[in-house]
């Protein structure tokens, strides 16, 4: 039992606050083994992949899927694909609640299993429109893992040894989609669309047995468990963790939930310059993955399996970006540290711009080789370069809301993700129609320079202006 905090006025009120067992104590999160770290973050980031694989796996089946329910609408046949995506942006308005209540492990357990159950039912639809109401409600439950990731991140690692670990979780939202429908487009071919979400059903199921492993992670509610177990085993109800006294009810953490992420975004220049730039680069892949099928099966000539092969350089661009951008993040952020004796969210920021600059240059590249006279490779090294700077810029964005917003990163996140879901949804269902109309150059060409004006202007202005806006919140660190 430790002693009570003057800083609390508990003694006059007679009461004992619980905290940690000094500054080592091993039930810490932050101070766990780095074995226990490593899993902790390996077997989040696994259910921060099932996810993410299962909003793409679709991409290759969508023409098998509409022709097998007629359906005639290309809007239509893309809502099969996207639908998930804008899940993505409500389901954590409710779920992350939960975790401030019940811990995170719990609620990435109930989301998985919600995803499970309306997955296989996805895999039994009948008709587009069943299709397109299990495809959202398994993707809302899909969604909070990719919410609740990086709160369980800055759970257990400090800002100095984060970089790597949010390396490793925003590959899996992000190579999440270069999986999937490599997978799904064998399967689709030489098996039945049915059996893409079949599939995942067992990856999830197995996710779902390996975070049985998985200890929480979240401090108040382990602080608020530990007061529960005292008052229980020594009967002394002064015994409390600070939460208990200052925690809303769950109906209140709703409406909070609800309320502070739109809040955020209307307040917060921060959260609207990153959030507005990370939409965009959600939106970008999104609209990569529904154009791939007439590129390759259309313009290329080639057969559902072989194009979806043509994803790898998805995965590959962000295997390259996430080691790559690892070590510069770490490298740079410790760097500037030592330099100015201070250890401010801004020095995220440098890797930002020349992240920007390469999915821009890998836009322009990859619409003007899609030619069928210009050989399949070019083509996909323009797309593995946009996604080496897409999955850097993601690394930057995560950590530097994460280092700004510590306290309220499941709103901020929350925040974020609803832009994200909008952009990741929207933007394909215009891709066929604006590649119809500008051509593969062209209508690359507008997205590359729109991540130029985008992904200049925000590096820049926080930069610059980060720490003044950070002084003016009352939700930053400052």
């Amino acid at each position: 039992m430790t002693s009570p905090d003057p800083e609390l006025g508990s003694t006059a009120n007679n009461q004992e606050p619980i905290t940690w067992n000094g500054p080592d104590d091993p039930s810490n999160p932050q101070n766990w083994t780095y074995r226990q770290k490593w899993t902790a973050t390996l077997i989040v980031s696994g259910f921060g992949l099932v996810s993410p694989i299962s909003s793409s796996m679709v991409s290759p089946a969508v023409d098998a899927i509409a022709h097998e329910f007629g359906t005639t609408s290309t809007i239509a046949s893309e809502m099969i694909l996207s639908i998930f995506v804008l899940a993505w942006g409500l389901g954590p308005l409710l779920l992350g609640p939960l975790s401030e209540m019940y811990g995170r492990v719990w609620v990435l357990q109930l989301g998985n299993l919600m995803y499970l159950i309306f997955n296989i039912a996805g895999g039994f639809s009948q008709s587009t429109a069943q299709m397109i109401v299990f495809r959202f409600l398994s993707g809302f439950g899909g969604s909070g893992p990719l919410v609740l990731g990086d709160g369980a991140l800055a759970d257990i690692w400090p800002a100095e040894q984060r970089g790597s670990a949010v390396a490793i979780y925003s590959l899996a939202p992000l190579f999440g989609p270069a999986i999937g429908p490599i997978a799904g487009g064998f399967i689709t071919q030489y098996t039945t669309w049915r059996w893409t979400f079949y599939s995942m059903s067992i990856v999830s199921g197995v996710v779902g047995i390996l975070g049985i492993f998985l200890k929480e992670t979240y401090a108040p509610y382990l602080l608020k468990r530990k007061a529960q177990n005292l008052r229980k085993r020594t009967g002394n109800q002064s015994l409390y963790a600070q939460v208990e006294h200052t925690q809303p009810s769950i109906t209140q953490l709703w409406k909070t939930s609800i309320a502070r992420p739109f809040l955020l975004l209307g307040t917060q220049i921060i959260i609207q310059a990153l959030g507005i730039y990370m939409a965009f680069l959600y939106g970008l892949m999104y609209l990569m993955l529904a154009s791939f099928p007439s590129l390759w099966q259309d313009v290329y000539g080639e057969s559902i399996s072989i194009a979806s092969l043509n994803y790898i350089s998805i995965g590959v661009g962000l295997l390259l970006g996430t080691q790559l951008g690892a070590r510069l993040n770490d490298r740079i952020y410790q760097t500037l540290n030592h330099r100015t004796n201070t250890n401010l969210p801004e020095h995220r920021i440098p890797l930002l711009l020349p992240a920007s600059l390469l999915v821009s240059t890998g836009m322009f590249w990859y619409g003007w080789s899609a030619n069928p006279h210009v050989p399949w490779i070019v083509p996909n090294l323009g797309i593995a370069l946009t996604s080496i700077g897409i999955i850097i810029a993601f690394q930057c964005i995560q950590l530097y809301i994460i280092d700004t917003y510590p306290l309220y990163t499941a709103s901020v996140m929350s925040a974020t993700a609803i832009l994200r879901s909008l952009a990741g949804f929207a933007f394909p269902l215009f891709a066929n129609d604006m590649y119809n109309h500008l051509g593969y150059g062209w209508g690359n060409s507008v997205l590359g320079f729109l991540a130029i004006f985008v992904g200049v202007l925000a590096p820049v202005l926080l930069w610059r202006g980060g720490a003044g806006l950070r002084r003016r919140s009352p939700y930053g660190r400052y």
